[in-house]
C-alpha cells in the first residue's frame, strides 16, 4: 500500500462520490479510480459498492476508513509539529553543569525573567562532556588556558573557606590551619562530585586523609549539616551562595592555600542556537564576576 492510495480512498469514503473527489484532489477521474482499484486488489477485498447512481463502502471499506481516519490526521500534523520541534531545538540551549550548580540556577532564573523565550536543558554527563553542550560549567584546581579560542571561555578563581558550627571555639578566629582539623568530622559532598576530590587533595597535602561522617549530592544538605554541629566541612567562598551566618562560620584557610577554578565554556553550536549560546555565556560570565566582586 502507498500514502497516496489511501489518501485517495479515504477520500473519496468522505465525498461518496469519485468525480467530486477528483475535482478537489486535482487529478483525473480514471487515475483515481485505477487506484482504488489497485489497493482493492492488493487487500484482497471490495472496499466500495454500487448504490444506484452512488457508491457506498462495504464494511471492509467502512472498518478501514475508521481505521486510516487518525492515522491520516496524525500525518497530515506531522510537519507542524516538527516545526514546533524546530523553533523549541533553537531556542533551547544545553548546560553541562559540574560545578557551581546552585548559582548556575540563580542565574538561570535571572536570565528567564529576561529572556523568557529561552529554554534550558541542564545536564551533567561526563562521559562526552562537550559533544552536544553549549555551554559547560566545571572546576578544577588550577586552569591552564588553551592557546586558541580564548573569547570561548572564562575563569573565576575561587577561595574555598572552611565552614564550621558557630561555638565559642570558632568565633574568636580570623584564619585557621587545615592541619588543625585532622582529628575533625567532615561534612562533605558525595566522592563524585570534582569539589570532593579537590578538597580530599588538600588534606592529603597537609598530611591526614578526612574522616567523613556524612556525605550527600546535596550542597544544601551539606549546609544544613554543618549549621546543626554535626561537623565542618569545605565551602567555596561565593558559588554556594547564602548560608545560615547565626549558625555557620566561614574561616579562610591560611594554610595550605585552597582555591579552584571555575571554568564557563562556551561551545560552537549550530548557528540557529550560537547567538543566544554567546549571549548567554557573557551574562553567566557577568553574573560570576558580580558575585566574586561582592563576596570580597
Amino acid at each position: 500500500m502507498e500514502l497516496l492510495q489511501l489518501q485517495y480512498f479515504c477520500a473519496v469514503a468522505e465525498n461518496l462520490h469519485v468525480t467530486k473527489t477528483a475535482e478537489q484532489l486535482h487529478v483525473a477521474q480514471p487515475a483515481l479510480t485505477q487506484s482504488i482499484h489497485r489497493l482493492e486488489k492488493e487487500l484482497g477485498v471490495e472496499l466500495f459498492r454500487r448504490n444506484g447512481r452512488n457508491i457506498a463502502l462495504t464494511e471492509y471499506g467502512e472498518y478501514l476508513h475508521r481505521k486510516l481516519r487518525p492515522i491520516l490526521k496524525s500525518l497530515s500534523q506531522l510537519p507542524e509539529h516538527l516545526q514546533e520541534m524546530a523553533q523549541i531545538r533553537k531556542r533551547t540551549l544545553r548546560l553541562n553543569v559540574f560545578a557551581a550548580s546552585t548559582i548556575v540556577t540563580e542565574a538561570l532564573i535571572a536570565w528567564q525573567k529576561q529572556q523568557d523565550d529561552i529554554r534550558f536543558q541542564v545536564v551533567q554527563s561526563a562521559e562526552d562532556p562537550d559533544s552536544d553542550a553549549d555551554l559547560t560549567i566545571s572546576t578544577i584546581e588550577q586552569f591552564t588556558p588553551p592557546e586558541q579560542s580564548r573569547d570561548s571561555f572564562r575563569v573565576f578563581t575561587e577561595h574555598i573557606f572552611l565552614a564550621v558550627p558557630n561555638r565559642p571555639e570558632f568565633q574568636s578566629r580570623k584564619k585557621i590551619r587545615l592541619e588543625e582539623l585532622r582529628d575533625s568530622e567532615f561534612i562533605s559532598l558525595a566522592g563524585s562530585r570534582a569539589l570532593r576530590g579537590i578538597c580530599d587533595r588538600f588534606c592529603r597535602q597537609t598530611g591526614f586523609s578526612p574522616k567523613i561522617v556524612f556525605e550527600s549530592d546535596s550542597p544544601v544538605a551539606v549546609m544544613n549539616l554543618i549549621a546543626a554541629g554535626l561537623g565542618v566541612g569545605f565551602w567555596p567562598h561565593y558559588t554556594w551562595g547564602q548560608y545560615n551566618r547565626e549558625k555557620i562560620l566561614l574561616l579562610p584557610i591560611e594554610k595550605p592555600s585552597c582555591k579552584r577554578d571555575i571554568i564557563v565554556q562556551l561551545h560552537a553550536q549550530s548557528s540557529a542556537r550560537q547567538q543566544d549560546a554567546e549571549a548567554f555565556f557573557h551574562f553567566l560570565g557577568d553574573y560570576f564576576q558580580a558575585l566574586r566582586t561582592s563576596a570580597h
